[in-house]
């Protein structure tokens, strides 16, 4: 686990100082779709810039669009799947049925109809991927809290004339931190999939270049025809590690806590 954590901070340290990082390239132009080289050690695009300069500006967004959404998605599934689970009544019912009813939504094909009708802009798509992607989290957690609320510590607690919001906040919360983490990593990494899937699909602000956007503008201008596999194979891989790295993480985190589990039991 300590490893993916190196690397998972590793990649955050790179978005955020990109700009200054991509500044010890030279910014020198090369020719159209130049092969790896000295001068350019993954080549360059169809404008002659340079690959590895264009994918180290491109990974802020793809990191941070994926952060953000994967926080945003996963605080709204926490709240959600404590109020379905703990509370009962018809608030907490509807909650359920709207749960339901997203989980079996196909989310790529909606998020993309929804995009064609939206500005492009980062902000919309760290929001259409927030809203779509909060039912996993929401379903797992209602689950948790629903045996958690059955739990002797929790029955003493109500007995005991405790209010709600001082079970939650002291033995429900705390008891979720494991399952958080674990699909938080996995709404990371699907996040960043999603929005590359947008972006390649020219669905995202064409301004803010992501690793998506790398493959799309690398199959639209001719890097495929060309046989300039280095304009898209670069940004493929990262995207496939960065994902591959937080879902690892995810199930590092789930093993350890079915460990722990069993041994309680």
């Amino acid at each position: 686990m300590k490893v993916h954590i190196v690397i998972i901070f590793s990649f955050i340290f790179l978005a955020i100082f990109a700009e200054t990082i991509a500044d010890f390239i030279p910014h020198k132009k090369g020719e159209v779709f130049s092969p790896p080289s000295s001068s350019h050690l993954l080549g360059t695009n169809d404008v002659g810039d340079d690959v590895l300069k264009e994918l180290i500006i491109a990974m802020r967004v793809s990191v941070f669009v994926s952060i953000f959404s994967a926080i945003l998605s996963s605080t709204l599934g926490l709240f959600i799947g404590i109020f379905s689970g703990y509370f009962r009544g018809l608030i907490s019912r509807f909650f359920e049925s709207v749960t339901e009813i997203f989980l079996v939504i196909p989310t790529l094909p909606l998020t993309i109809v929804f995009s064609f009708h939206l500005t492009p802009s980062i902000f919309n798509i760290v929001l259409l991927i927030s809203i779509f992607s909060w039912p996993p989290m929401a379903r797992v957690v209602r689950a948790k809290v629903l045996q958690l609320k059955n739990s002797v510590f929790v029955q003493s607690a109500i007995l005991f004339g405790a209010s709600s919001l001082w079970i939650i906040t002291r033995h429900i919360v705390p008891n979720l931190l494991e399952i958080f983490l674990a699909r938080f990593s996995m709404l990371i990494a699907y996040s960043l999939i999603l929005e590359s899937s947008l972006s390649f699909l020219g669905l995202s602000n064409p301004d803010a270049k992501s690793w998506g956007a790398m493959l799309h503008f690398a199959l639209k201008r001719g890097a495929l025809i060309n046989d300039a596999f280095w304009c898209f194979i670069p940004p493929g891989l990262c995207i496939a590690f960065f994902a591959s790295i937080f879902v690892l993480l995810s199930l590092e985190i789930e093993k350890r806590y079915l460990e722990r589990f069993q041994s309680e039991n």
